[in-house]
């Protein structure tokens, strides 16, 4: 069973630059296509950013900029680095693994899921 772990959310000042980690449990990690969702409460989740096994990012045009994604597959861990923090970006961020067949606009129903780590930016 696949098991995603994220560290690293919290209250944060606006301007501030958390770094969000993503734990794996899966040895093949490094052939995964993994990524970040978040979703406000009340609201779908949404698209922030992925990167595949070949290290090609995709980011979603709120977050150009101010967010990168990477990965250590020596750890089997993706981070989240957030900067220039707005009150928009509060959210619970998801870690996520996309299946193997499955496209990231069907991840709702086909990807595996962490937890989710609560960011709230605060004025």
């Amino acid at each position: 069973q696949v098991r995603l772990v994220e560290f690293g959310g919290g209250l944060v000042e606006v301007g501030g630059s958390p770094r969000l980690s993503c734990v794996a449990s899966v040895s093949i990690f490094k052939i995964d296509d993994m990524g970040w969702f978040s979703q406000v409460l009340g609201k779908e989740r949404e698209f922030v950013t992925t990167i595949s096994c070949v290290n090609e990012r995709n980011y979603a045009d709120s977050v150009v900029g101010r967010f990168t994604i990477s990965r250590d597959n020596a750890k089997n861990t993706i981070y989240l680095q957030m900067n220039s923090l707005k009150p928009d970006d509060t959210a619970i961020y998801y870690c996520v693994r996309k299946r193997f067949g499955f496209a990231w606009s069907e991840a709702a129903t086909s990807a595996y899921w962490g937890q989710g780590t609560q960011v709230t930016v605060s004025l």
